[in-house]
């Protein structure tokens, strides 16, 4: 704050040229200015004291003159005597005490240089007030953020530091903690917090001020790479630059806590994924032996694996319960099986889901097979969540060993796929049997007419040397097709 016009009249011994009340004296003197023009006010900003010996003064232009500074907002004027002038002209009083204007008499042996001086001093030793003030409550919330409560301490610190309330708001805007007294009604909030996930120049999300006649909120986000969070400071009165400086301290403190926090989460999620990986591995002894020593231990009962698409950090995040991994354009996660259902609802709005069938932890891998299999069919049918057991023949397949199936699949579907590359073997194949040989069925599903449909089973025939009308060579290549898909997908 800068010094007021009644130090700087104390402090140099100067006397006042005209009548002046309390409130007129208390105004701030943000500089000096030395002018004998007749028009200062281009060169004035408003707030100074301007110092002038009258050169250009006399009776017929000192109202104007007068008129002129009041307009312009200046703080008062400083009337230097013993030069053009042995005392204030009475004129220029008069003009002055009409005008409101504060008017001092500055004696000819007080230099100018030394009023702006002592006016620079001033407004030099309140800043650096100003910034001991910043530091000490800076040093204050710092001590606060190491306390176990962590940022809610913080918040707590910045109320009494401010004399106001103070908000911690999640990324949602929900309140998750508040200081002080009289905070205001968040949900006023809430719309402009939309303004604040979207970042600004540089990517940087700015702050927002929020102000009415008896209330001054300032609100910024929270986080180093996005938004995570927000927290909102009311005062009764508007934010001085001590307080924007105290804020902002508070702002990186939160931010710092939240995104430590979020370390600590990674390293557990870390953890987790090397323990998932083992039991994935077949390594259960030694999976469980590491949670052991972590304190942790597998769910009760059946267990099940789910595989997810979507953005694997949103659903890592989103994945509360098991444990979970990202690996490949998925990630896995293992829950207790009378968690599946729900986990899985939970997580298909971040992607599609696969859920594999209920296991015991030996069971795991093969349970991941099931998992990659049912992600693999919602994918293809852009279905938010399909459970292994309801894909036709997927528990026959389940009971086969999935290298000796691959293996079966791959010798007795070679022929087609090396008849010069023509996939629509395949396709028609899949189709005629999946139509259960029914042609117009089959010709209709592929957009293709019933005799082109003829012509390229008679030549799957052959080039498989199979009966095609053989119920037992029918399943056998469908049984192949079906381990071909899982394997593709």
């Amino acid at each position: 704050m800068a010094p007021t016009l009644r130090t700087v009249v104390r402090r140099l011994a100067l006397r006042l040229g005209a009548p002046a009340g309390r409130d007129v004296l208390d105004r701030p003197v943000r500089w000096v200015a030395v002018s004998e023009l007749e028009d200062p006010t281009p060169f004035l900003e408003g707030g100074e004291l301007v110092l002038t010996t009258g050169m250009r003064l006399d009776a017929g232009n000192a109202g104007p003159y007068v008129d002129r500074l009041v307009n312009r907002g200046v703080t008062g004027l400083g009337f230097g005597v013993g030069l053009s002038h042995e005392t204030i002209p009475a004129g220029l009083a008069e003009a002055a005490l009409r005008a409101g204007l504060p008017l001092i008499e500055v004696p000819r042996d007080i230099p100018f240089v030394a009023i702006g001086k002592l006016v620079s001093d001033l407004i030099a030793a309140e800043q650096y007030d100003e910034i001991s003030r910043a530091f000490a409550a800076q040093g204050r919330l710092t001590r606060a953020a190491l306390r176990p409560e962590g940022p809610f301490a913080v918040i707590d610190r910045l109320a009494r530091e401010l004399g106001g309330w103070a908000v911690l708001l999640d990324e949602a805007g929900a309140v998750r903690h508040a200081g002080g007294k009289g905070v205001t009604d968040i949900g006023r909030l809430l719309p402009e917090l939309e303004r604040l996930r979207r970042p600004g120049a540089g990517g940087v999300p700015a702050s927002l001020a929020l102000s009415t006649p008896g209330e001054h909120v300032v609100v910024q986000p929270l986080g180093a790479r996005r938004v995570r969070g927000f927290f909102a400071v009311g005062l009764d009165r508007p934010f001085t630059p001590v307080a924007h400086t105290v804020v902002n301290a508070a702002g990186s403190l939160l931010t710092l806590a939240i995104e430590h926090g979020r370390e600590h989460v990674a390293a557990e999620r870390r953890i987790r994924s090397a323990v998932l990986g083992l039991l994935l591995a077949g390594q259960v002894e030694a999976g469980c032996e590491t949670l052991k020593l972590l304190g942790e231990a597998l769910p009760e009962g059946p267990l099940v694996v789910l595989a997810v698409g979507g953005d694997r950090e949103e659903v890592l995040e989103a994945a509360a319960e098991g444990f979970a991994a990202a690996d490949g354009d998925r990630v896995v996660i293992v829950v207790a099986a009378s968690r599946a259902e729900e986990t899985a609802l939970t997580l298909r709005e971040h992607g599609p889901v696969g859920i594999g069938s209920p296991t015991g932890p030996a069971g795991l891998r093969a349970g991941l097979g099931q998992a990659d299999r049912a992600l693999a069919a919602a994918r293809r049918r852009e279905e938010r969540m399909i459970r292994f057991a309801d894909l036709a023949g997927q528990g026959l397949l389940s009971l086969l060993d999935s290298a000796a199936a691959e293996a079966f699949s791959s010798a007795l579907l070679a022929p087609l796929r090396e008849y010069g590359s023509r996939a629509d073997l395949l396709e028609s194949l899949r189709a005629y049997l999946a139509c259960n040989g029914h042609w117009d069925a089959a010709a209709q599903r592929l957009g293709v007419h019933r005799h082109t449909l003829r012509y390229r089973m008679r030549r799957v025939a052959g080039l498989l040397e199979r009966d095609l009308d053989d119920p037992a060579v029918r399943a056998e290549l469908w049984v192949a097709l079906a381990v071909s898909e899982a394997v593709a997908g």
